[in-house]
């Protein structure tokens, strides 16, 4: 096929049992901003991958290399480090827009167009909102100390309706610290999932219920040790939802879990769940970027191979960093469109819970074990 000249298919392994006609692809669905002889924006830089498994990759995670080679080209980078004392007011303003919409429903029906409606419209972008803010707290990019940024997730979390701020931090450090590595990533799919779920049905399902899934997979993966955060957050959503209940009756709690599912769900803001990491177009990346307009209403998480190579980098400052290293990040294939990611991710035969790059954890390699829960190499893990 044209195209694939510069391809190296051993990253593909098990791509040689696919059928022989692999001509009959889907269209393309990523495109990049400035084309290279590597990759025409056109073309399929790749093979389709091999649907009975995962694409296990023998190379390190790319971000780390890319951080070093754009610091060592623009130094001026760190001055984009730092924490964004905007973000405490958007959260402040987005939890008090979701409880007065949640006061004012409590005599609306909860199965009423009026009730739904706002849910999924307003509740579930603004709890998706809610969900990114506190991935952009969990670097401590919304205040100084580390106490603060805890608190302000802990608020944040209220309107979600089910506490989660405290686990979400240990395992989201960890995705950034062992990306793609089996057993520790835990925002990777299990073999479970890829044995059932690996078609239009399971694919709909999927997409419909995602927030369970990331929800409830880590619990099964890895376990974690509980700290006094935990019990803060758990204990902080218990009692806001107690006055919430008890002062203006289940309807208005309804209304905050139904946005959370929406948000979690068919929306269009959830496309960035499946966009970041999952292996589109027979490419050989791990991550992608978007660049559209949503990303106004979450954080800038489209940025996100520009997150993963600078963590301490917020959101407000990530276009900046694109900015600064074009030549990085205008050739990297990215996504055009989060609700397409959806559609597409449900239709196209070539892509699907398999569509994920897995490498041996890094013990593993060696001992043939998996480190213990919770890596001492993480960021920020005490108390």
């Amino acid at each position: 096929m044209a195209g694939h000249e510069d391809t190296d298919f051993s990253c593909f392994g098990g791509a040689e049992t696919l059928p022989p006609n692999v001509d009959k692809r889907t269209p393309r669905r990523t495109v990049v901003v400035a084309p290279s002889k590597k990759d025409d924006g056109r073309s399929h830089p790749g093979p389709p991958l091999d649907p009975a498994d995962f694409l296990w990759m023998m190379t390190e995670e790319p971000h780390r290399t890319r951080r070093t080679a754009i610091m060592k080209a623009h130094p001026e980078v760190t001055k984009l480090m730092g924490y964004e004392p905007l973000t405490k007011y958007v959260v402040f303003g987005v939890v008090s827009l979701q409880v007065s919409i949640a006061i004012y429903l409590r005599h609306t029906h909860p199965l009423s167009w009026t009730f739904l409606a706002l849910a999924y419209i307003v509740g579930g972008t603004a709890n998706h909102n809610l969900f990114l803010a506190i991935h952009e707290i969990t670097h401590n990019l919304a205040f100084r100390g580390v106490n603060a940024n805890r608190a302000l997730a802990v608020l944040a979390n209220l309107p979600i309706g089910v506490p989660y701020a405290a686990a979400f931090k240990r395992y989201h450090l960890e995705h950034h610290k062992h990306l793609g590595e089996d057993g520790i990533d835990t925002d990777l799919p299990t073999r479970f999932e890829l044995l059932c779920l690996n078609n239009v049905l399971g694919k709909t399902f999927f997409a419909t219920f995602q927030i369970f899934f990331y929800a409830l997979r880590p619990t099964f993966v890895r376990a974690q040790t509980l700290t006094k955060w935990h019990f803060i957050n758990v204990v902080a959503q218990a009692i806001f939802d107690y006055i919430l209940v008890r002062t203006f009756g289940v309807k208005p709690l309804l209304y905050l879990l139904f946005s959370s599912f929406f948000a979690g769900s068919l929306h269009p803001c959830a496309g960035h769940f499946i966009a970041e990491h999952y292996v589109w177009d027979g490419l050989n990346q791990e991550t992608y970027s978007y660049y559209g307009a949503l990303n106004l209403l979450a954080y800038n998480v489209g940025y996100h191979n520009e997150h993963h190579d600078f963590p301490s980098i917020p959101w407000t400052r990530l276009p900046a960093l694109r900015a600064l290293a074009p030549e990085f990040y205008d050739t990297l294939p990215s996504h055009p469109s989060w609700p397409m990611v959806i559609i597409n991710f449900i239709r196209d035969k070539e892509v699907g819970i398999f569509a994920r790059a897995k490498r041996l954890a890094k013990a593993s390699q060696l001992t043939g074990m998996v480190p213990s829960p919770i890596s001492s190499s993480c960021n920020d893990t005490s108390n």
